[in-house]
């Protein structure tokens, strides 16, 4: 994963609600199916780890993301994102910006010609 293609999926998660929270239990088989249901669902998925676990949010981003075979994207203060691509999902458009439009040439009115 490239840095700018890091940089726009962090961009994404910001506004992305926490999915999955990491508790005292750790990494559990049913933190792990709910991470993978999530990833196949969305592609981008943002966790927690709750002051109660064991785990940094380092150690869980990159164990889940070995567990589900995602790339981990970031993990700050106790919030790590996930990604993994969705070969079944479509990919979106990329809303681009329009081609802006020439001005129209109006006839100039020359000064000094009256009727």
């Amino acid at each position: 994963m490239t840095s700018k293609e890091r940089a726009r999926l962090k961009g994404l998660a910001a506004n992305e609600d926490t999915i999955v929270q990491v508790g005292k239990g750790g990494i559990t088989d049913s933190v792990i199916a709910s991470v993978n249901t999530a990833l196949s669902a969305r592609e981008l998925v943002k966790g927690r780890v709750l002051e109660s676990s064991l785990l940094s949010s380092r150690e869980a981003c990159e164990s889940l993301a070995s567990a589900c075979g995602a790339e981990p994207v970031q993990a700050i203060g106790n919030c790590f994102v996930l990604y993994k691509k969705n070969p079944d999902k479509k990919p979106e458009k990329k809303a681009g910006k329009k081609p802006a439009e020439k001005p129209s040439k109006k006839p100039s009115k020359k000064p000094g010609i009256r009727k």
